[in-house]
């Protein structure tokens, strides 16, 4: 088990030049990701709720939910990944819960999040 903590973090060495920000669930953030379409790539915002954040090291993720038309999108993305160009935070949410599955149930109104003051 050591041996596999020991690998991960020679790997993550590498990862800290990329500081991303700071947030939990219910924030409202733009994740900036790269996509590849045959030799051309490109950057695609998708901007959404953070509905939870798990894992640890490397293997941290994240789950941002976004409504597209009137169907929720929810993307996982990996906190390591290398095609993750950046991330925006736009509102800091204030929420009770680290992981917030109930706003899958949730539709106008009901579904906003109060900001937090700073």
């Amino acid at each position: 088990m050591d041996l596999i903590k020991v690998a991960e973090q020679a790997f993550a060495t590498e990862e800290q030049a990329k500081q991303l920000p700071e947030f939990g669930a219910g924030d409202t953030i733009t994740v900036h990701y790269k996509i590849k379409e045959g030799n051309k790539e490109r950057v695609q915002d998708f901007r959404g709720v953070v509905i939870q954040v798990k894992g640890t090291g490397v293997t941290k993720t994240f789950t941002v939910r976004k409504m597209s038309g009137n169907v929720g999108v929810e993307r996982i993305f990996p906190m390591s990944s290398p095609f993750i160009d950046g991330i925006d935070i736009n509102k800091k949410g204030s929420v009770r819960r680290k992981r917030i599955f109930y706003l899958r149930g949730l539709t106008g109104k009901k579904a906003r999040i109060k900001e937090k003051r700073s």
